[in-house]
């Protein structure tokens, strides 16, 4: 193939790409972070469409090539949707069961005002593991830490960036999180063995993170002792307190240890909370149904709402109730949606040979393991400034980079951790993404006020390439050694 002929099949592939950015454009500056509700997903069918309609007229391709290419895609994350419905399932459960709200019963009590940076970074980092959403996490306690950091008279872009770390840092390890059970299955790579891989660049990231954090924040001495006692007091007064939840969590942190499917984990992870929530908080289960008395009847209908619908449950205190506030399956179905259009759309740029021809473009001098890990990051922060939304970063990063990491012959979880290093901290530190414009509104903080202290969100994708360059735990697979 002659040179003018690849750079013309590189633009025309372009095509597709440049339709999608426009749309999103027009989604995001309209639509905001309600993008994901549907508008997101008719943009990526749409471009779909415009890479079948061209590739028909110009290629000539046939469209039982596109049916293969769509199904082939769709098959890849078959597994990933059945854990993302279990990931609603369980969130919920380990709510209203009392787990999450007794663990952060338990980490509000740590606060010191001299420490108070740190320990709001480490409570949303705890929470967010806990339920695998950075959104829920600063809508909810990442909310009440403003109030009590407005209250000791730290600046509002401080306090903000980090809630904003300690809450992505469990968005991008948790395994109930959607990132990264998306990251983890379009590099075909399993859950555990990513996020076990992810804690090579993470553990370093935060934890400079939390090192910050303590040096700004000491030496400030107003008291907050009432504030969080006054929260915690709320909580115990909706919630059956007892030590004995954290069986679930702990028989939950063993499995995962002993390297269980996740499936598995999260199936019965979600038994066990289900179970504690019946014998715990029975009356929260039978009022989440609108019922005033709390019955056999009452408490399984509170019970099956919980793990496949949305559930509200009303405490007095704004905080609590939506920290409380649980969508189940029901939540997913947006993310699926989601991840299907957008692998209808991968397909079609598979079929007709436009993918190939933008992996060409953006790999061909991407070789060893720095350079392409380099790349990768780049890429991830240009396409989350450009699309606007860290879920199309992570699909078309991945789908973008997977050849030429099976081409070098370094293992797939080299690119899912670097995709999620990039694709997934940087999300909330743009200003016009989906998650920054989200974040902002939530936190009444405008993004560039807290991006330079966003500090876990900033390190991440630099570590991520610090690690590339020591060649620390980076391995090829067999047939490369």
């Amino acid at each position: 193939m002659d040179i003018q002929t690849r750079k013309r099949d590189i633009l025309i592939a372009l095509i597709p790409i440049v339709v999608l950015i426009l749309q999103q454009v027009v989604i995001i500056t309209l639509l905001g972070a309600d993008a994901l509700a549907g508008a997101s997903q008719v943009a990526l069918i749409a471009s779909g469409g415009v890479a079948v309609a061209i590739s028909i007229l110009y290629y000539r391709t046939p469209w039982a090539k596109f049916e293969d290419a769509i199904s082939a895609s769709v098959h890849k994350v078959s597994s990933a949707l059945i854990i993302l419905l279990m990931i609603g399932a369980l969130s919920s459960t380990w709510v209203l069961s009392g787990i999450v709200p007794y663990l952060i019963y338990l980490g509000v009590q740590a606060i010191n005002p001299d420490f108070f940076l740190a320990t709001a970074c480490g409570i949303c980092a705890l929470v967010s593991l806990m339920t695998g959403s950075s959104w829920t996490t600063i809508a909810t306690i990442g909310l009440a830490l403003m109030g009590i950091g407005e209250a000791l008279g730290m600046p509002r872009g401080m306090v903000a960036g980090a809630i904003i770390s300690g809450a992505y840092f469990g968005d991008k390890i948790s395994p109930m999180s959607e990132t990264t059970v998306l990251a983890s299955s379009l590099a075909g790579v399993p859950l555990f063995t990513h996020i076990r891989y992810m804690l090579v660049t993470t553990i370093p990231s935060i934890g400079l993170t939390l090192l910050i954090f303590l040096f700004l924040g000491f030496g400030k001495h107003t008291a907050v002792g009432a504030d969080i006692e006054m929260f915690r007091t709320a909580l115990a007064a909706h919630f059956h307190f007892t030590p004995w939840l954290l069986i679930v969590p702990l028989l939950t942190a063993i499995m995962i240890a002993r390297k269980t499917p996740a499936q598995i984990v999260l199936f019965l992870s979600t038994l066990m909370a289900g179970l504690v929530a019946v014998v715990a908080q029975p009356e929260i289960l039978s009022s989440v149904t609108g019922s005033t008395v709390s019955n056999a009847r009452s408490i399984f209908l509170g019970l099956m709402q919980c793990i496949y619908g949305s559930t509200a449950y009303e405490t007095g205190n704004a905080t609590i109730d939506a920290l409380v506030a649980t969508r189940g399956m029901s939540g997913m179905l947006n993310t699926i949606y989601l991840i299907l259009s957008a692998m209808c759309f991968g397909g079609c740029l598979t079929a007709s040979g436009m993918l190939g021809h933008l992996t060409h473009a953006f790999t061909r001098f991407v070789h060893h393991r720095t350079g392409i890990v380099s790349s990768t990051v780049a890429s991830a922060i240009m396409l989350n400034t450009i699309v606007a939304d860290q879920y199309l970063t992570i699909i078309l990063t991945s789908s973008i980079f997977k050849a030429s990491y099976d081409r070098e012959g370094f293992e797939g979880r080299l690119l899912s951790r670097t995709v999620e290093d990039a694709g997934t901290v940087t999300s909330p530190i743009i200003p016009w993404n989906s998650c920054g414009m989200t974040q902002a509104a939530v936190l009444n903080t405008p993004t560039l006020t807290y991006l330079p202290f966003a500090f876990f969100n900033i390190i991440s994708p630099l570590m991520s390439i610090a690690v590339a360059i020591i060649g620390f735990k980076i391995y090829k697979t067999a047939r490369q050694k």
